[in-house]
Formats: C-alpha cells, sequence, structure tokens
C-alpha cells in the first residue's frame, strides 16, 4: 500500500491480446461491402442499407457516398461499419482542420462542412417534432465560429503500465484517452497549457492520485481546476510553481467522497466571472468551478439575446426562471421586467444567482433553491416561464405547466428529443409554438441546443402583464 498513487518503477513491457465480445469483429477482418449512404443519422453517422435490406451505420460516411465498408459491430436490427475506401465522395465533405480527429472521441462531424452540419442539425431538429406530430415554425439558427470557441474542457489524466502519464481526451466508445497537446475547439488561453500540463504531470511525485483537470477561460484568465484523490505535499509545490509560471488561478479539489476546494494560486482573487453581452450592455456573472456555464460564450449571448427580443418585455411581466443556474437568463431579463425569480435545485450556485443579483442593484430579483424534479413551483401570479432544464428535460413540470394560464413559455433545451416529448404535453394543454431556434453550441458535434417560445391561446383569457398595464401598475 506505500506506492499508493505513486509513480511504479518501469517494468518489461507485456503485450495483451484483446478478445472481442459477441459477434462484434476487429476492424479491417470482415468482408467489405459496397454500399450507398442514404442519410445521416441524428449522431451523424452515415445511414445505408446492405444487400439483404438490413441498417448499417458507418462512422464518417455523408450523405450521397458511395463507400466500401468493413462491419465491426453486428447487432439483430442493424449493424456498424467503417470505410475502408471512398469510391464516391460528398461536395459537402471537409478537410478536418485538427490533427487528433478520427481518434479523439470529440468533434466527430469534423468532416462536414460547417453549414451542412447546422442543416443536418435542423433537420434533426424538425424530425423529432414531427415524429411527436408538432410542426415547428421556421428555424433560426444562432451559430458562431467553429475553432477557439469553448471556454470550458474536462481533461482525463491517467497513468499507463510504467506510470507515465497521460492528459488529453477519450477515444470515442471507449475508456482509452488519447494524449492532446493542443484543441482547435478550445478557447486559445485554455489549450495552450495543455502540453505545459502534461510536463507538469511528468514532475510529479504521485500523478495517479490526480483524477481528472478542468479547464475555465474567465474574465480574469484561466483557472485549472486539479481533481486531487489525496493531498500530496510535494506535488502541492509543483502546481503552485506551474500556476506561477503560467499565471493562472489554480484550485485543488481533494479528496475522494466530499472533495473540499482548495485555492493554490489566485493573483487576481478567488472570485471568478464570465462575461455575457447583451445589446445594450455586458453583464458579468460571478461563477465558481463546478457550476454550470454555457460552453460557447459568443452562442450563448447570441441565444439570451434572441430570447431578449422574442419576449419583448415591457416592464409589468412578473417571470420564473426555472434550472436558473447563476443567472444566465435571470439577471438579462431583470432590467426589463416587473420582478423575476430564478430558481435551481443546487444550493451553491443559487448562491452565486444572489450575489449576482446583489451586483446589479437591482432588488426586485429573488433567488429560491429547490428540487424541480419533483414539484412545481407556484405560477398563480407569473406572466412567463422560463425553462433552461439538463439533458433529461422537464416533463414533470411541463405536464403541470400545461394546466397552467402562464402566458408564455421559453423552453432552451440540450435535448432536442426531450425538448420534443416536453413541448407535446405544453401544445396539448393548450400553448402553440411561436418561435424556434437552433443553438450551434458545439460546433463539429451532433450536439445542438434548442430554443422554443410557446404562449397560450389568447382565447383563454388575458394575461395578468396585460391587466396590470391597463390598470396602470408598472415595475
Amino acid at each position: 500500500m506505500a506506492m499508493l498513487g505513486k509513480r511504479r518503477p518501469p517494468r518489461a513491457a507485456t503485450h495483451r491480446v484483446r478478445r472481442e465480445s459477441g459477434t462484434q469483429s476487429a476492424r479491417g477482418d470482415a468482408p467489405a461491402d459496397t454500399l450507398t449512404i442514404e442519410r445521416l443519422a441524428h449522431d451523424g453517422r452515415g445511414v445505408a442499407r446492405d444487400p439483404e435490406g438490413k441498417t448499417v451505420f458507418v462512422d464518417q460516411a455523408l450523405s450521397g457516398e458511395r463507400v466500401r465498408v468493413a462491419v465491426h459491430r453486428q447487432r439483430k436490427r442493424f449493424d456498424e461499419a467503417h470505410v475502408v475506401e471512398r469510391l464516391e465522395t460528398s461536395p459537402e465533405r471537409a478537410t478536418p482542420p485538427c490533427a487528433y480527429y478520427g481518434r479523439c472521441g470529440g468533434c466527430d462531424l469534423q468532416h462536414l462542412e460547417l453549414d451542412a452540419q447546422r442543416e443536418h442539425k435542423r433537420r434533426t431538429l424538425e424530425e423529432l417534432f414531427t415524429r411527436q406530430g408538432l410542426t415547428l415554425p421556421e428555424v433560426q439558427v444562432l451559430a458562431g465560429a467553429g475553432a477557439g470557441y469553448r471556454r470550458r474542457a474536462r481533461l482525463g489524466v491517467k497513468c499507463d503500465a510504467e506510470g507515465i502519464p497521460h492528459l488529453g481526451f477519450r477515444a470515442r466508445g471507449s475508456e482509452h484517452l488519447i494524449d492532446i497537446d493542443t484543441c482547435v475547439v478550445l478557447e486559445p488561453m485554455l489549450s495552450r497549457l495543455m502540453a505545459p500540463l502534461r510536463a507538469c504531470l511528468t514532475a510529479l511525485e504521485a500523478p495517479r492520485r490526480v483524477g481528472h483537470i478542468e479547464l475555465i477561460a474567465t474574465a480574469e484568465g484561466a483557472c485549472v481546476v486539479v481533481r486531487q484523490l489525496r493531498e500530496v505535499p510535494d506535488d502541492e509545490t509543483c502546481w503552485r510553481r506551474f500556476a506561477v509560471e503560467h499565471d493562472v488561478t489554480l484550485a485543488w479539489r481533494v479528496g475522494r467522497e466530499t472533495p473540499t476546494l482548495r485555492w493554490l494560486h489566485a493573483p487576481r482573487g478567488e472570485a471568478l466571472h464570465v462575461s455575457l453581452a447583451l445589446e445594450d450592455a455586458t453583464l458579468s456573472l460571478g461563477c465558481a468551478p463546478g457550476d454550470f456555464l454555457q460552453i460557447n460564450a459568443e452562442v450563448n449571448a447570441q441565444l439570451v439575446r434572441t430570447a431578449l427580443r422574442w419576449l419583448a418585455p415591457k416592464g409589468q411581466e412578473r417571470v420564473l426562471d426555472l434550472f436558473a443556474g447563476v443567472g444566465n437568463f435571470t439577471l438579462a431579463l431583470a432590467p426589463r421586467v416587473a420582478a423575476i425569480t430564478g430558481i435551481e435545485g443546487s444550493p451553491a450556485m443559487i448562491e452565486r444567482l444572489a450575489d449576482n443579483a446583489r451586483r446589479t442593484g437591482l432588488h426586485h430579483i429573488g433567488a429560491q433553491q429547490a428540487d424541480l424534479a419533483t414539484r412545481m413551483p407556484d405560477v398563480a401570479e407569473v406572466d412567463w416561464v422560463v425553462l433552461d432544464p439538463p439533458r433529461g428535460g422537464a416533463e414533470t413540470l411541463c405536464r403541470a405547466l400545461a394546466a397552467q394560464a402562464v402566458e408564455k413559455v421559453l423552453y432552451v433545451s440540450c435535448d432536442p428529443a426531450a425538448l420534443a416529448r416536453d413541448t407535446a404535453h405544453l401544445v396539448q394543454g393548450g400553448y402553440r409554438i411561436e418561435r424556434a431556434a437552433l443553438a450551434d453550441m458545439f460546433p463539429h458535434t451532433a450536439h445542438l441546443e434548442s430554443m422554443l417560445l410557446l404562449t397560450r391561446d389568447t382565447s383563454r383569457g388575458r394575461s395578468m402583464s396585460a391587466e396590470r398595464e391597463d390598470h396602470g401598475q408598472g415595475p
């Protein structure tokens, strides 16, 4: 046990034979078939049919391409394959900008032009709504740069049998870690840290006690959060030296079950902030390691600005912002409405939201902690509800909300299937889809963010905000 977590002395390399399970075969050992790709699946893989009519999902293949493939996994209803030879190439095929494409598990749509990626995502969104019997209005596409956009990343750390540490991202569908020296989608200030971080890991006494490393680009500069399974005093000194040399804020999250956060180097203070650029102001949102932040600052700003234009507040509205985080929508809406309350499940984030509200000087902002998975907040005096739930969506809330007389619902979603499911409940309850947008928050991936504006059928009665306006009741 004395060597637990510490570097082990080198030993003779061993060769392991990997045994494939079930009917999976190693790449390249199956006979190749020639197929024509009919379309793209939601996850971006090409879809074709083999001579017997069985569906085949083909990695890195595009619509219209003719390819020779080898099946590497057989299922009862479909097969999974990879390209052995490309016989006809799609005009939408692009040269991947990343040297790690094909090995790293991220950014697996780099072979498709950016505009075509966004068109694929738009079709995916519309198809998922069609399955629910819903029709979307024209989908607005919100997009930014295809490189240098990611302001947050979690890097895996793993030591091999010789004790050599590796740092990077995992291969697709695998625990295997791909060493990464630079990443084209990370904000440059973060990408520049990857090679120095690996060098620091190599110098540690106990690199096995590092679980992972998180990078965050903030208004103060780069922040590095090291997930440390157990304290090692000499390694703490090493991390402090790294932080000073590269002028970064560095925190240790120490412990296994209930880790605590310790700041090892904070040259500009322990408070972190991110910026949100609106049309008439730039907001500063306080945050902390572990808080939810939209990955793409540019597209997030477009999303919030679009929400403000869609909602078009007049100053009399009372709003609930559910799953409010640190106040991404709450703080943007607050100066424009009579009252707004942000509700969030995380006690730490609701504390940050309250702090952000106090810093704005707007006293009509409320902040409440509640488990939104189990109960619907009281909306009796509410005109609008904003929803930005996690990937699982908010089905329970939407079932309850469908029976309420809320004038407008703005729903922001990171899972289009969950959004379509939840929207069906709202539509059945009398809401109508007014606006739809797709936010390309993660270029070069199949992931898509989307936003809907739903309004209550006006035949059910006038809104409370309209009644207050008639009676001269302002903010």
